[in-house]
This record gives structure tokens, C-alpha cells and sequence, in this order.
């Protein structure tokens, strides 16, 4: 077959340009979809700011939120290139899962069901306007959402307690055995003539629940590559977050027995959160060095 003269710079050219969309979703039609998704979820997030949000416990909202949305942004130029494969009946399926959950919380006024409907109708609007590979390359996003779902207050109690218990028993042992005239009664730790009361923002599911999320996006933004290496930091997070609260705890009470009662108090208020994820980060930046002795340290470009 002869080859006509500049046809192979053409083919070369050709290759060089992105295929064309031509089921591109329409513009108009994204815009509806997401004034649609504020007007279901704005209202949302105005009530969790004025009560779940503006706790001790939960007040890692926000933040989760917005670093999904920031994770979302991210990969918007990649979701442009993406060849659109609407799935219309799978899409469709988690749509009417996700608003029977809206519709139920809201209703009920049960946020475990009304905040979580979002992630199932972001879920709905991937497969629809764009499809499975679309869904594949926001799915981290997606499930990062999770994190800012209001934990039942029934699995809180039951895991709390235990939890606060453990952490004051090795914060005031640890203490007792520095010297310190420690003295615990269950969750309340006694010191000199000053008595503290471990709450469930020091010691709680909540703060482990956070770390956690600040784990998962830590081994995101690192891009490892290996799933041995990710299970075993997502794992090992859960002991790296009971010590970091273990730590908390006791800079409290030191707080508190050198310069007294309101020092501690305003120490928890302004300084307590802030000290629980620099130690937790500082210990899983530790851990992940000495991974690095049992994995090739491998990220994705």
C-alpha cells in the first residue's frame, strides 16, 4: 500500500491531540446538578455547624470536608480528559439509595443517615455524568467524606469508656512513677490539690477517628504505592493515636500542677487539640521512616 507524502506527520499530530468528547456532558446541566446537591446539603452543614460541629468531639468536620472538596478540585483537569461512559442504571441506583437516606435523616432528624446520603449521591452524579473511571479516579475523596459522618452516640459510650480508662491508667502510672503525687479514680486524675475530670475529647473514639483521617491523607499525599505498606500504617494508626492521647493527657496534668487550675482549663480549650495531632504526626512521621526498612519506598507520579 503506498503511503501518501505527510501522512505520517499527520498521524503523528493526531495522536499528539485528545480524542474529542462528543458526549461531553453538557455545562448547563452540570451546573443544575450541583445547585441541586447545595440545595439538598447547604442546609445540612448549617445545622452541623451550629451543633455536632461546634463540639469538642466533632469539630474535625469542617476540615474533612474541606479537604475532600480540595481532593475533588484536584483531579478536575483528569475528569475533563476521561471519555464519558454514562452508567444510567447503576448511577440511578445509588441516586435513590442516596436520597431515601436524606430524605429518612432529615426527616428523623438522624445525622448518621443524612450526612452519609452525600457520599452515595456524589456516588449517583459520577456514574451518571461521567461513569465507572470517573468514579475510580475520585473514590479517595469520596470515601474521605466518611470521617465527617456523625459517629451513633450508642457505639461512642460503649467504646469511649473503655478508652478514657486505659489512657488515664497509663497517664497516671506513667506520672506516679516520674514522681508526681498522682492519684486516679477511674476517668478522674487527682494532682496536688487539683482535680481533672479525662473527658471524651481527651481519650475518646472521636479523637481516633480523626487521626485516623489524618493518617489516610497522609498516605494519599505521600502516593504509596504499596498496599502492604498502607494496611500496615492505617493499622498501626490506632496504637499511635491512643499514646498521642496517653501524652495529651498528661501535658494537662502537668499544665495544671505547675500553674494551676485555670492554666489547665484554657490549655484545653486553646492548646489541647493542637498538641494531640502535632505528637500523633510526629510519631506516624517515626513510623513510616521505620517502614521504610521493610518496604521499597514506591509512589506513584
Amino acid at each position: 500500500m503506498v503511503q501518501s507524502p505527510g501522512s505520517a506527520s499527520d498521524n503523528a499530530v493526531a495522536a499528539a491531540v485528545p480524542a474529542v468528547r462528543l458526549s461531553s456532558p453538557d455545562i448547563g446541566v452540570l451546573v443544575l446538578v450541583l445547585l441541586g446537591f447545595a440545595a439538598m446539603f447547604v442546609p445540612t452543614y448549617w445545622d452541623l455547624s451550629s451543633t455536632v460541629w461546634a463540639s469538642d468531639e466533632q469539630g474535625h468536620g469542617p476540615i474533612i470536608l474541606a479537604v475532600s472538596l480540595w481532593l475533588l478540585y484536584q483531579q478536575r483537569q483528569t475528569l475533563l480528559q476521561v471519555q464519558p461512559k454514562p452508567a444510567y442504571i447503576t448511577g440511578g441506583l445509588f441516586l435513590m439509595l442516596g436520597l431515601a437516606l436524606y430524605a429518612f435523616g432529615r426527616s428523623q432528624s438522624i445525622l448518621l443517615f443524612e450526612v452519609s446520603a452525600q457520599i452515595f449521591v456524589l456516588i449517583a452524579i459520577a456514574l451518571i455524568l461521567i461513569g465507572g473511571a470517573g468514579l475510580k479516579l475520585i473514590w479517595f475523596p469520596l470515601f474521605f467524606l466518611l470521617f465527617m459522618v456523625p459517629l451513633p452516640e450508642v457505639l461512642v459510650t460503649a467504646l469511649t469508656t473503655p478508652l478514657k480508662s486505659a489512657v488515664s491508667a497509663v497517664a497516671s502510672s506513667l506520672l506516679y512513677n516520674a514522681g508526681y503525687p498522682v492519684g486516679r479514680a477511674g476517668v478522674i486524675l487527682t494532682i496536688g490539690p487539683y482535680q481533672l475530670l479525662v473527658a471524651d475529647a481527651c481519650a475518646g473514639l472521636n479523637s481516633m477517628f480523626t487521626l485516623e483521617a489524618l493518617g489516610l491523607l497522609y498516605m494519599k499525599l505521600m502516593n504509596y504505592t504499596s498496599a502492604g505498606r498502607n494496611v500496615t500504617l492505617a493499622l498501626l494508626l490506632v496504637p499511635i493515636s491512643f499514646v498521642a492521647n496517653i501524652v495529651r493527657v498528661m501535658i494537662l496534668v502537668l499544665v495544671t500542677y505547675y500553674f494551676g487550675d485555670a492554666a489547665g482549663q484554657g490549655f484545653i480549650h486553646g492548646f489541647a487539640g493542637m498538641v494531640l495531632f502535632m505528637v500523633a504526626l510526629a510519631i506516624m512521621l517515626v513510623v513510616d521512616k521505620i517502614l521504610n526498612f521493610f518496604w521499597v519506598t514506591d509512589r506513584r507520579k
